[in-house]
């Protein structure tokens, strides 16, 4: 993403696919943010140029609609990573 400058992305909406496939706990408690932690550099990144990012990712394999598999757990963790709220 190194080559992307505010006059690329300021206003402008980036659909981000990150992997956030993280252990959970059997109390849907993160086991190990590695992930997480991983695409808080290139979400700061873009958010720094100004950029709306929309992030799309999965949580195991589910197969259709699975509360289960929700990435409702992850957000307090990114938001706090990012500190910002997500």
């Amino acid at each position: 993403v190194g080559t992307l400058k505010e006059a690329d992305l300021k206003g402008k909406r980036v659909f981000v696919r990150v992997d956030l496939n993280v252990p959970l706990d059997d109390n849907l408690n993160i086991s190990d943010d590695t992930r997480i932690r991983a695409a808080v550099p290139t979400i700061k990144y873009l958010t720094g140029y100004g950029a709306k990012v929309i992030l799309s990712s999965h949580l195991g394999r589910p197969k259709g609609v699975t509360p289960k598999y929700s990435l409702k757990p992850l957000v307090p963790r990114l938001s706090e990573l990012l500190g910002t709220e997500v």
